[in-house]
């Protein structure tokens, strides 16, 4: 699973179903290299194409269960790293860390 796949498999749980522009657009990619995730995703039946409810040239992608299934394993696994390194570091690092992520964090929201 590479990590585009992984964050269009994230967009879709945290946005809902979207059409593929929508999720190109969510994920800052152009669409044509969003095509190609969505059918990777589509072949191992992780995300589901439906037709546009009103615009028939238009498809809807969407979570399978599976799809789902795999982005909560993922995140276990991840959060379950994290929390074995951040483990190993002492206070001062610890610190440093939290005053790093509040640095970044700024950044990120003033980006937006």
């Amino acid at each position: 699973m590479s990590l585009t796949q992984l964050s269009a498999i994230a967009s879709l749980d945290e946005h809902g179903p979207m059409t593929p522009g929508g999720l190109a657009a969510k994920e800052r990619v152009q669409p044509p290299s969003m095509t190609r995730v969505i059918a990777s995703l589509a072949e191992l039946e992780l995300v589901a194409r439906t037709p546009h409810p009103t615009d028939g040239r238009q498809i809807i992608v969407s979570l399978t269960d599976s799809g789902r299934a795999l982005l909560a394993d993922e995140t276990s696994a991840r959060e379950k790293w994290m929390t074995n390194q951040l483990a190993g570091l002492d206070e001062e690092q610890l610190n440093v860390l939290r005053r790093s992520v509040d640095i970044i964090s700024g950044m990120v929201t003033n980006s937006e």
